[in-house]
């Protein structure tokens, strides 16, 4: 049998060897530190969520309902119409502006997403979000278009 001082030396060892193993790999299941800024962020960015989030891109929204099958709808086919009437006059909002289209055949959900960096949204939000009154009241004239609404919101890419 091992020596009494031998075999304490021994378990503390093992203890401290244990211990680190375990230190070691519980690192592989704790919380990593997480990077907020994904991407090249401006001066002005502004933090959200106690800084688990941020921005410095905004985005207006303009929405509405249509009528009919996605594929066959004479009020889609107007919208688009008018969208691609509108779509130089919207991407002057900022050279760095991003113009999605959202179309939802279940719900009948069309939406214009301009998304411009926050340096330039408060002069584009001054001018009225041109041409945003002007499209949106021959939107409100297309037959079968409802619920015309438009919306500010953050809109960044992660």
């Amino acid at each position: 049998s091992q020596h009494p001082a031998r075999h304490e030396t021994s378990m503390k060892t093992s203890l401290i060897a244990t211990l680190t193993l375990l230190s070691h790999s519980a690192t592989a299941f704790a919380p990593q530190a997480r990077n907020t800024f994904t991407r090249a962020m401006s001066a002005n960015a502004v933090p959200l969520a106690n800084g688990a989030m941020s921005f410095d891109r905004v985005c207006r929204e303009w929405r509405c309902k249509y009528e009919g099958d996605k594929a066959t709808s004479e009020s889609l086919e107007a919208i688009a119409k008018l969208v691609e009437e509108y779509l130089p006059e919207v991407k002057k909002a900022s050279k760095d502006v991003k113009v999605n289209r959202l179309v939802c055949g279940g719900c009948l959900d069309f939406k214009l997403m301009t998304t411009v960096p926050l340096d330039d949204f408060g002069p584009w939000e001054a001018s009225g979000f041109a041409p945003e009154a002007e499209f949106l009241e021959k939107l409100k004239a297309i037959d079968g278009v409802s619920q015309v609404e438009t919306q500010t919101i953050t809109n960044m890419e992660i």
